[in-house]
């Protein structure tokens, strides 16, 4: 079975991207690897401070660790949106495969201080940890907006700027970077979310050297998926379609079947919709989709 280092490369080499679906419960991982299985690709299970919270670090460390192991599959645990070094520290030890510190309310020069202590931090522990660090504030929840999130801003100058995110690179020595180049964290309720900015993203990649991450996927179009990806994006992000599709199918279920008290009978039709999601969006990221 391959490392997540080498299934990264692979992408790149490829021009596809690695589907990264946050898990909320266990039967949201069970609707993310069946799908992932089914098809035969790497995926990549991301946990919030807040989800990891809620489940436990080590306890999802075991469940995708023994997924991995009984299935020999390159499904992977990724410590997501991580506010602090004590946070990253955490995950790394308890083995987590990759981590995200998250100092994009952060001055730059402080941005960039904390995450090369969490680089060097990770390596010394493990050098087959990966770490994304992250330059350009695209909001922080993952849910269904009415309008894009405060404080972010989307037209063109206010993207990361390749410049800015060589220095972060160089200054920082991260494996992955995520940039701000129109994405938002969330889902506008009203139609799709607006298109990215492609030739932002092929400038930043051509500039920083490393591959780079979407995230706040959700909402966007197919179309757009393909042209980032081709751009430099190899990890793609998505969270609240998971959420909505649950949340939806869950709320049928209990509707159609109000007496009944069993959740894996119960909660089938919710892991259903959540597999239903990962597998289009895995066929797009991994070219077996002509949307």
């Amino acid at each position: 079975m391959k490392t997540f280092r080498e299934c990264v490369l692979d992408a790149v080499r490829n021009k596809t991207a690695i589907g990264h679906f946050n898990m909320a419960n266990m039967e949201m991982l069970h609707g993310i690897f069946g799908s992932a299985k089914s098809l035969s690709v790497p995926v990549i299970i991301g946990l919030s401070e807040g989800e990891r919270n809620f489940i436990g670090v080590r306890e999802t460390v075991a469940v995708v660790k023994s997924l991995r192991d009984e299935h020999n599959f390159p499904i992977f645990l990724n410590a997501d949106h991580t506010y602090s070094f004590d946070k990253v520290k955490e995950a790394v030890d308890v083995g987590f495969d990759s981590v995200i510190f998250d100092g994009t309310e952060l001055p730059f020069e402080e941005n960039i201080k904390i995450t090369k202590q969490c680089v060097e931090y990770a390596r010394s522990v493990n050098s087959e940890i990966i770490v994304e660090g992250e330059l350009g504030f695209i909001g922080k929840s993952s849910k269904v907006l009415s309008a894009i999130p405060a404080g972010v801003k989307i037209s063109e100058e206010f993207l990361t700027k390749s410049e800015e995110a060589e220095r972060f690179v160089k200054g920082t020595g991260v494996d992955l970077l995520a940039p701000a180049v129109g994405n938002i964290h969330g889902m506008l309720g009203e139609g799709k979310d607006p298109a990215l900015h492609i030739d932002r993203i092929k400038a930043i990649r051509e500039s920083v050297g490393i591959p780079l991450v979407l995230h706040g996927g959700s909402g966007n179009s197919a179309d757009d998926y393909k042209k980032a990806i081709f751009a430099g994006m190899v990890i793609i992000h998505i969270s609240t379609e998971l959420r909505v599709a649950y949340r939806k199918a869950l709320q049928l279920s209990l509707q159609e079947n109000p007496d009944e008290v069993a959740p894996y009978k119960y909660l089938k039709g919710a892991v259903q919709a959540v597999e239903r999601v990962v597998t289009e969006k895995l066929k797009v990221f991994n070219g077996m989709s002509q949307v």
